[in-house]
């Protein structure tokens, strides 16, 4: 049982589910006991062989034996990027255990931690690091359990240090912070949802002609509302199954949303190249929302949704997500206003814009679908 278990982990430890959703993360768990601390942190395989290479004979197909073997260095790279403090004192902290948890981006390093506080820890500054040198998109999602206070949290570059406890609860302020932030984050990292909006927004400064050709807007404004109205209209539908979603009230299986959602971004591209729908488009937008929605419910729930407050982070991280979409058709429409009318921009941009966003859905589809990997990212 053993054996098949690391011949399954060898086979499969940078497999996993395809989604562009899932940036890298790890996962830390804490809770305190009087001055002891214990928890459990989740890094990704793929995150410490990139960092200090566990691989040891290259033939990318990392096995259970290169792991353990690797279990000093690893315990030691962990720890040296997280620092916890109490009232001011650090915490010692150790890693009791190295087992391996399988999440749907792939397999990780599942560290079990205890510590220990000069004092009974009633607040914990924490200081988190980790990957940051070599990944600037890495975020650490926290759940923090102080006496009956919970606490989640995105430890990210800018966010890195944070401090909890005092307050009993953790104020709407915060989570409006982290969740609105996050839904930004989602937008302006997430390749799938950017190169969606890339299919939308390539066409955005051209109307359809009856005979299927293109001419240019005759204005900024309308372009501006008409791009506004179908960003809106995806936002909310990937909204309303975003919330049913992550809580809890709708499930689909992840190999078909993320499917789902590479067939849209190939749509996107491809109704630029052949017009199939040039009507419409905010239900159309609206209908492919609610897919990209399910798909990033699942990155949601992963950042630990606090108990209190647990709607108002859906909502936060929605307006994120919208905010962030708007930011885009202010930036990127005006200046493709201003080129609307040159050949260059139709034949140089519009139509090998469109056929890259198509390719890449259409690669990706297959990905998702069949479970193999045919694109570096």
């Amino acid at each position: 049982m053993r054996g098949a278990r690391r011949f399954a982990v060898a086979l499969g430890l940078f497999a996993g589910a395809v989604s562009a959703h899932s940036s890298s993360s790890s996962y830390l768990q804490l809770q305190s006991r009087g001055d002891e601390l214990q928890g459990r942190w989740d890094i990704a395989l793929r995150d410490l062989d990139a960092a200090i290479g566990l691989d040891s004979d290259g033939n990318d197909a990392l096995t259970w034996g290169e792991v353990r073997q690797s279990q000093a260095r690893i315990d030691d790279y962990a720890l040296a990027h997280l620092v916890l403090r109490s009232d001011g004192a650090r915490c010692s902290l150790q890693v009791t255990q190295l087992r391996i948890a399988e999440h749907a981006d792939g397999h990780y390093a599942a560290l079990d931690l205890a510590g220990r506080c000069p004092q009974s820890v009633t607040t914990l500054a924490i200081d988190y690091s980790l990957l940051f040198d070599l990944d600037r998109q890495h975020r650490g999602l926290l759940t923090l359990q102080l006496g009956k206070a919970l606490y989640t949290s995105v430890l990210g570059p800018e966010t890195g240090e944070a401090d909890f406890g005092g307050d009993g609860a953790q104020s709407m302020w915060r989570v409006a912070r982290t969740y609105f932030h996050e839904g930004l984050w989602h937008v302006w990292t997430g390749l799938d949802h950017m190169l969606f909006l890339a299919g939308l927004f390539l066409p955005a400064v051209l109307w359809r002609t009856r005979g299927g050709g293109w001419q240019a807007a005759p204005g900024l404004r309308g372009a501006l509302w008409h791009t506004a109205g179908i960003v809106t209209a995806f936002t909310l539908a990937h909204a309303t199954t975003l919330s049913l979603a992550a809580l809890g009230w709708v499930h689909w299986p992840s190999r078909l949303i993320e499917s789902g959602v590479a067939a849209t971004v190939a749509f996107a591209g491809f109704n630029n190249l052949v017009p199939m729908v040039h009507r419409r488009l905010a239900a159309i937008a609206a209908a492919f929302g609610l897919i990209h929605g399910l798909a990033v419910a699942s990155a949601l729930i992963d950042l630990g949704l606090p108990v209190s407050g647990r709607v108002w982070a859906i909502a936060t991280f929605n307006f994120g997500v919208e905010a962030a979409q708007l930011s885009l058709v202010a930036t990127v429409i005006p200046v493709s206003f201003v080129f609307r009318h040159s050949r260059i921009y139709r034949h140089f941009v519009l139509v090998p814009g469109s056929l890259l966003v198509t390719t890449i859905g259409v690669l990706w589809f297959i990905e998702r679908a069949f479970a193999v990997k045919l694109l570096p990212f």
